[in-house]
């Protein structure tokens, strides 16, 4: 998925950050690297990206699809405050073998290797779906869309909100759900036997239980209602099973 690398400086720029997404900025001071999103004032996602410390800045990789629409929002907040937002022409490289020098670990998952930002945009092949099939991670545009919820994505798990930092747009609907609901929906990893596409609707008993969505052979990941996610579901004529 092509990306774009925006750079963000000015003396406000980390308070400024702080103050819209869902992680601790101030992270990237000893990881390098903070995976993070900017939600709505109801608590549903926009856009999920990675914050890279830089020695003027810190730079915003972002789905390049997302990009022009998240930069007007930024754009929108700042306001008066002391930040510039700029598009780069850096790319990003990224795999699991041996990192290369200047490379950072990808914050979301051990497995998922590394990413380096640099002039040269490179994969070393990784089968990324099947590693998040496994893992179950999301990604942009796939399990994480708009008007999501990101708890429900599994957000937390994958290491992109901090519960104990300030206010942030959309904090109160997060900090609700992760403390005072049950979740009733959310991702799950699942067994497919036959054909079907991700984007296929998955019913129980003839209702609605979800969506599937990425898959890697007889593995995927699926949007479940929990309360029906029980025994065997179809997915046009496929047969699908929770895991687990």
């Amino acid at each position: 998925m092509p990306r774009t690398i925006l750079r963000i400086t000015g003396t406000d720029a980390r308070d400024f950050l702080q103050g819209l997404v869902t992680n601790d900025v101030a992270r990237i001071d000893r990881d390098g690297i903070v995976y993070a999103a900017l939600l709505t004032p109801q608590g549903k996602y926009i856009a999920d990206f990675f914050l890279v410390t830089e020695e003027d800045g810190i730079l915003l990789d972002v789905a390049s699809a997302l990009a022009p629409a998240l930069m007007q929002r930024l754009t929108m907040y700042k306001l008066r405050a002391d930040v510039r937002i700029e598009e780069t022409a850096l790319k990003v490289s990224r795999g699991t073998g041996p990192a290369p020098e200047g490379a950072l670990p990808d914050p979301r998952h051990p497995a998922l290797g590394w990413r380096l930002y640099g002039e040269a945009e490179a994969d070393d092949g990784t089968d990324w779906d099947a590693l998040r099939v496994e893992h179950l991670i999301p990604e942009t545009g796939e399990e994480l869309t708009p008007d999501t919820f990101i708890l429900e994505t599994g957000f937390d798990r994958i290491n992109g909100v901090d519960f104990r930092k300030g206010c942030y747009v959309g904090q109160e609907v997060t900090a609700r759900m992760r403390h005072k609901t049950e979740l009733r929906k959310g991702l799950v990893r699942v067994t497919v036997e036959g054909d079907a596409a991700p984007g296929t609707a998955i019913t129980a008993d003839g209702k609605a239980a979800g969506v599937l969505h990425t898959r890697a052979g007889d593995a995927a990941i699926a949007y479940l209602r929990f309360d029906r996610a029980e025994g065997d579901m179809q997915a046009e004529g496929a047969t699908v099973r929770r895991d687990g």
